[in-house]
């Protein structure tokens, strides 16, 4: 549930069939494929600053969740497996045979059951905010997020408590929340309280140690140096189970510079998906 900044006037998406549910999906711009993957609560809008600054680069395919926003989430238990399994058949749906894959939270546990389960979909990872497992010290703040959600007086003071896990005082100080929560707060498909709940339950049941030594594509490991959140201890667990992968610590940020410092954050993908790409074309690079 963060901040959806959307500056395009014209929506330019659609529902495809993924299996069980029609997933709402975005795509703009040209060049090689990516795959943008939300996290907790979050929607294609997530990822404006990098539909908006990337697409002229690549083409960019992004999707809500089931249980957020235009994706609705069918009975059952929630998680995260079923959503991986519904990248990939975007990505079918989509015609397309592989991309470079970036997701930041919840959406880098998806990248990486995604780059698991469905290895010949995947052609790189970024995993922004990422773990293989939360420890009792998350779990804590999981639990807190619950019960704020469940007696917050009201969808705005929610996000204004949430938003303090997610974002730089910086960014509060300056307006920026206070701007990206009354974007939220307009939004005209709101994840109600239960869809929420279920998606942090899953969040809380993934545990990918011991297996991410299977993900063989080349990986990158972004965390922020101030995130409270999904620690830059706990990226460097997963960027350290993973073959070859890089780690960097973006200093002085939360937990999505992506949305804070999104030039940075798109400059740094983009040389990495470039180096990706020459390193595809030159098999004796090493």
């Amino acid at each position: 549930m963060t901040a959806k900044p959307r500056t395009r006037e014209v929506v330019m998406g659609r529902h495809v069939q993924a299996r069980d549910v029609r997933v709402w999906t975005e795509q703009v711009g040209d060049g090689p494929d990516v795959l943008l993957i939300g996290g907790l609560g979050d929607t294609v809008e997530s990822w404006q600053f990098q539909l908006d600054g990337l697409a002229d680069r690549y083409r960019i395919t992004a999707f809500d969740n089931r249980g957020a926003g235009r994706t609705a989430r069918p009975p059952g238990e929630l998680t995260l497996a079923a959503i991986a399994d519904d990248a990939a058949a975007v990505l079918s749906s989509l015609d397309i045979d592989s991309a470079h894959v970036a997701g930041f939270s919840g959406g880098s546990l998806i990248a990486q059951e995604l780059a698991l389960r469905h290895p010949h979909r995947v052609r790189s990872l970024v995993l922004q905010s990422t773990f293989a497992t939360a420890d009792e010290y998350m779990r804590t703040q999981f639990r807190a997020l619950h019960w704020q959600a469940e007696l917050a007086p009201g969808p705005r003071e929610f996000l204004e408590g949430f938003f303090t896990w997610v974002y730089t005082p910086r960014a509060h100080n300056d307006g920026t929340v206070a701007r990206f929560i009354d974007e939220v707060m307009v939004f005209p498909h709101p994840q109600g309280t239960e869809d929420f709940r279920a998606f942090a339950d899953a969040c809380l049941a993934h545990d990918a140690r011991g297996r991410l030594g299977g993900i063989s594509v080349p990986t990158l490991v972004l965390a922020g140096g101030a995130d409270a959140l999904t620690r830059p201890d706990l990226g460097r667990a997963v960027a350290a189970e993973i073959p070859g992968a890089l780690f960097e610590v973006m200093a002085g940020e939360a937990h999505q510079p992506f949305q804070e410092v999104p030039g940075a954050w798109n400059d740094r993908v983009h040389a990495f998906w470039q180096d990706t790409g020459r390193q595809s074309a030159d098999p004796g690079r090493g």
